[in-house]
């Protein structure tokens, strides 16, 4: 049996043992390479200050057939962070306050929009608004991981997907070179359409957002089929700028 006994950055024994005959090793120079895994946490960079300015665009459809289109700014803030346990998270985890603030142009003043809170618990992005809590991003990033968005909360399992990642992203003409693409839904039928979809970049978070639900016309037989909308969303936030 041999059993080797390791600890970083200091000097370290190695116990072999051989049948009932042990030897011991003494180094007290030679280091250990224990390059760490990548962890992937860089893609939502949490510290206190950090900014995101986004461009959104959406359209709400409604039953009577009319179509409201505005394009408004959300500005989202890490304001302050507290050591607790919300929501059944381990004591010792650092949760951050996130305000959101909205304006319709440059030239108008931010108005307070809504706080919500953003964690890291357990290798998991945790982001809790409305006191509903969602798992957005699992850490290390492997590419096509699945995992249950709804974990934290009760609207029953909910697969995002984990894709693209380490793939360049543009938005708004500005590259972005290592981004990681959540599908959260990319569902389509004859009567519905569903697709939610988040890219985050390394060193910047989240970068673009997709979210669009529709619910098509199926109350007579020559509607089905021609994605003829009744009611929904369409929904594109993208980064503008962000910072410290």
């Amino acid at each position: 049996m041999i059993l080797i006994a390791i600890r970083r950055h200091v000097h370290y024994l190695a116990l072999l043992t051989i049948g009932t005959t042990a030897l011991l090793l003494l180094d007290a120079c030679q280091s250990v390479s224990t390059e760490p895994v990548v962890s992937g946490y860089d893609y939502q960079p949490l510290e206190k200050g950090n900014f995101w300015i986004y461009e959104v665009t959406e359209q709400q459809f409604s039953l009577n057939g009319s179509v409201a289109t505005q394009t408004y700014q959300l500005r989202e803030i890490l304001t302050s962070s507290y050591t607790d346990s919300p929501n059944g998270a381990p004591i010792g985890t650092t949760t951050f306050r996130l305000e959101r603030y909205r304006r319709s142009n440059d030239s108008q003043a931010w108005q307070p929009d809504s706080v919500s809170s953003i964690r890291v618990t357990d290798n998991q992005l945790i982001k809790t608004e409305n006191n509903r809590s969602y798992v957005k991003l699992i850490f290390p990033l492997i590419d096509q991981f699945q995992w249950n968005g709804n974990a934290f909360n009760t609207s029953g399992e909910d697969l995002y997907q984990l894709k693209n990642t380490n793939k360049p992203f543009t938005v708004l003409s500005k590259p972005f070179p290592e981004t990681a693409t959540i599908v959260q839904q990319n569902d389509s039928t004859l009567v519905s359409q569903d697709k939610r979809v988040e890219i985050y970049a390394r060193g910047v978070g989240l970068i673009y957002k997709e979210k669009v639900q529709l619910q098509f016309c199926s109350s007579t037989p020559s509607c089905v089929g021609k994605a003829q909308i009744d009611y929904g969303i369409r929904q594109y936030t993208r980064l503008r700028s962000y910072g410290k």
